[in-house]
């Protein structure tokens, strides 16, 4: 299975998530996935990429080519594709994946995660979508999700979309244990 994660690529990350992601990316390759990300050296991104590479996995990085700058890149990715735009780069792993992980990051994983879950919503695809909380990073995140199922902006079938939790071990047996499911139709046809 294609295995895409995304994640932060800040260097100043705590060891708190640098160490659980470095751990699901070697898991990612002990069960024989291969890993699909953004292709940096640093953050949580190279984290699970030195974790997949110490179990001798898999790694396809997708990065714009702008990105191509010394220190930048993981030295040892099985294959680097380079795209012309972030957009190119959004849609290039999607199509090559088979399923999604969403680790603690910025401004650029939200949006990855958003847009993998509209689309999965609006029926576009039945991909399993996953979330790793490491250390209740997205709590905050699930509560505004919550909130706007209580205030009728959203259905609250959205939480049945994606599974979240801080165990690695229970992410990627959900990858593996996933079938598509009706529920991405029984949403676009309930919103009003």
């Amino acid at each position: 299975m294609n295995i895409c994660l995304y994640g932060a690529s800040s260097s100043a990350i705590a060891k708190a998530y640098v160490n659980p992601t470095e751990e699901l990316g070697a898991k990612i390759a002990e069960r024989g996935h291969t890993l699909i990300y953004g292709g940096g050296a640093a953050g949580l991104m190279g984290a699970a990429a030195r974790g997949a590479y110490s179990r001798g996995g898999e790694i396809i990085g997708v990065v714009p080519s702008f990105l191509n700058v010394d220190g930048i890149l993981f030295d040892n990715c099985t294959e680097l594709i380079f795209t012309e735009t972030m957009r190119e780069r959004k849609a290039l792993m999607e199509q090559k994946s088979d399923a999604f992980i969403m680790t603690p990051g910025g401004v650029g994983t939200f949006d990855e995660f958003f847009e993998i879950l509209t689309l999965k919503q609006l029926g576009r695809h039945s991909k399993p979508i996953t979330v790793f909380n490491i250390n209740g990073y997205f709590d905050s995140l699930i509560a505004q999700l919550e909130n706007a199922v209580h205030k009728q902006f959203m259905n609250p079938e959205i939480f049945e979309l994606f599974i979240s939790t801080d165990r690695a071990d229970r992410l990627i047996d959900y990858l593996e244990n996933s079938v598509s499911s009706t529920t991405e139709a029984r949403i676009f046809k309930n919103l009003k």
